[in-house]
C-alpha cells in the first residue's frame, strides 16, 4: 500500500507531447512511420467497409457501429440547397474514403455530385485501383482536381494540423476562392500561438510518430477574413478526444468550422 501510496503514475507513452520551434526538431525525435504499413491496414479496413463487413473505418481500425458526424452532414447538405444542385466535394487528405463511406448514407446523389480525394501518390494509386467508382475519385493535387471539376466545396478534416507550412497552404486556400470550406476534426490549443507537437501513435493503430500542430484560433481563421463567413463552430472529436491532452495536460480540442464565400448568396 505504501509504495502504491508514494510511487507517481506511469506515464502514458501515446498521445501528444512537447512544444517544439521547429518542424525539422520533432522531426529529429520522431520515430517516423511506415507508409506502407498504414496504407495496408487502412485498405483492408476500409475495403471491408465498401464490402459491408463492417460499418465504419478510423484510423485504419473498423467499427461494428458508425459513428455519424451529424454537423459535418448539414453543412455539406446545406451547401446543396444553397447551389440548388448537387455540388462537387474535394476532400483535402481523406485517405482511401474514411468520411465519404461515413457519410454517403444522408449526402447522396441529390447532394453530391462527387467527391474527389487529394492525398499522396500511393494513396491516389491504391484508391484507383481497389475503391473509385462513378462519384469517389482520386487526385494527387489540388491543380490535378480543379483542372476536371469545378470544386464547389473542400473538406479537411483532420489535415492541415499535419502540413509542414500550415499557413502557407491556407493563404493558398483563400486564393482557390471555393465557395465553401469546412474544417472538421482540427486541434486547436488555448494558448495565444500556435504549437508544434510530437505526436505518437498507439501500436494497435500503427506504429508511428510524426509532427502534429495545435492551432491558435484566430490566427486560423485570420486568413479567411474579409473573403468568408464563418456560418458556424462545431466540436468535431472522436471518442475519447472530447479533450485533448499534451504532456497529459487538458490544452487543447478539436474543433470544425463552416465557411462560406462572400460573393455567395447564401
Amino acid at each position: 500500500m505504501l509504495k502504491k501510496l508514494f510511487s507517481k503514475s506511469k506515464r502514458n507513452p501515446y498521445g501528444w507531447f512537447g512544444d517544439y520551434s521547429s518542424w525539422s526538431a520533432v522531426i529529429e525525435k520522431a520515430g517516423g512511420y511506415d507508409k506502407e504499413i498504414i496504407l495496408e491496414r487502412t485498405k483492408d479496413a476500409l475495403l471491408r467497409v465498401k464490402n459491408g463487413e463492417a460499418v465504419y473505418e478510423r484510423d485504419s481500425v473498423t467499427f461494428d457501429k458508425k459513428e455519424y458526424p451529424y454537423a459535418l452532414i448539414a453543412f455539406l447538405k446545406m451547401s446543396a440547397v444553397i447551389k440548388k444542385r448537387p455540388i462537387h466535394v474535394l476532400d483535402f487528405g481523406g485517405s482511401l474514403g474514411t468520411t465519404y463511406y461515413q457519410v454517403k448514407d444522408f449526402f447522396t446523389a441529390e447532394h453530391c455530385a462527387s467527391w474527389n480525394i487529394v492525398e499522396q501518390a500511393h494513396y491516389v494509386d491504391c484508391g484507383k485501383a481497389n475503391f473509385e467508382d462513378d462519384t469517389l475519385k482520386f487526385y494527387k493535387s489540388v491543380a490535378e482536381c480543379r483542372a476536371e471539376k469545378a470544386i464547389d466545396l473542400i473538406l479537411l478534416s483532420s489535415s492541415v494540423q499535419y502540413l509542414e507550412r500550415p499557413h502557407a497552404f491556407l493563404n493558398e486556400l483563400a486564393l482557390f476562392d471555393f465557395p465553401f470550406i469546412i474544417f472538421d476534426r482540427t486541434a486547436f490549443n488555448n494558448s495565444p500561438n500556435d504549437r508544434l507537437t510530437l505526436q505518437v501513435v498507439p501500436p494497435n493503430i500503427y506504429p508511428a510518430s510524426y509532427p502534429a500542430w495545435f492551432f491558435h484560433e484566430a490566427f486560423f481563421l485570420s486568413h479567411f477574413s474579409g473573403q468568408y463567413r464563418v456560418i458556424a463552430e462545431f466540436p468535431s472529436y472522436v471518442e475519447g478526444e472530447e479533450v485533448m491532452y499534451i504532456d497529459e495536460k487538458p490544452v487543447a480540442a478539436n474543433k470544425g468550422f463552416y465557411l462560406i464565400n462572400l460573393s455567395e448568396n447564401a
